[in-house]
């Protein structure tokens, strides 16, 4: 795997003052922020290069990264001018991918360092039009509720569910791995009810379409930090030392 992708434009509003001179992806967690923790696991996996696709205080997330040496690897930098979706954040890095299969996540989203290489491996194992990191919660309202059948397979895929409604306890952990299938469906993608074009969207259109989209269930610790509780908890997990 040599790209990832990794979204970090949002305004992190759910945070409060935190992000009001801050972007959310600059948060820190056990001495790093957030987003430093996802590149770092990407090239600990081996990917080389990262596409980061910034937005609100986005000056401040390239003056923190810089060109990624540090860490590793080779940083180039999106700029999403309207906050319009993840869909159209992925489509302003196609230029840097080809068609060749790329990693995504989130940049607010943390994971143990090793589940990376684990979702890399699985997609080397087993080549697909797209593989979904998935965890178990005890209702996917938050996020996208992800129908998984006995083989690994997606059967449906459905974003910001009502609360309460989803039969199925896996949600969309936010770090995925894609083919350039899913860049189609990304141009394809119409708006929302919210009037955005959200990734999820694109990829629960290919499971419609029979579109071979796999999930792997993440093993250790999730957070997608959304909230100072969340940003609270993904401290402590760290301090136990399940972060590594």
């Amino acid at each position: 795997m040599k790209t990832a992708v990794v979204l970090a434009a949002g305004r992190g509003t759910r945070m409060g003052a935190l992000t009001d001179t801050t972007p959310k992806s600059l948060l820190p967690v056990a001495g790093r922020p957030l987003i430093e923790h996802v590149l770092r696991g990407f090239a600990r996996a081996g990917v080389r290069r990262a596409v980061v696709v910034i937005g609100y205080l986005g000056d401040r997330i390239e003056a923190a990264l810089g060109d990624g040496a540090r860490l590793g690897m080779e940083i180039a930098y999106c700029r999403q001018a309207r906050a319009d979706g993840t869909a159209h954040a992925l489509l302003l890095a196609e230029h840097s991918l080809g068609r060749e299969p790329f990693a995504l996540s989130w940049g607010d989203v943390l994971v143990t360092a090793g589940f990376y290489s684990e979702l890399i491996e699985a997609f080397a194992r087993r080549p697909c039009d797209a593989l979904i990191a998935v965890n178990d919660v005890d209702d996917p309202w938050r996020g996208a509720a992800v129908y998984v059948d006995g083989d690994g397979r997606v059967s449906r895929l459905v974003e910001k569910p009502p609360r309460g409604t989803s039969t199925t306890r896996w949600n969309n952990a936010g770090v995925l791995i894609l083919t350039a299938l899913a860049l189609d469906y990304a141009r394809a993608l119409g708006a929302s009810a919210r009037g955005e074009y959200e990734l999820p969207q694109a990829i629960a259109q290919m499971v419609r379409d029979g579109r071979d989209v796999r999930a792997l269930p993440v093993r250790g610790p999730w957070s997608d930090v959304g909230t100072p509780a969340d940003l609270a908890a993904a401290q402590a997990w760290f301090a136990a030392g399940d972060g590594g």
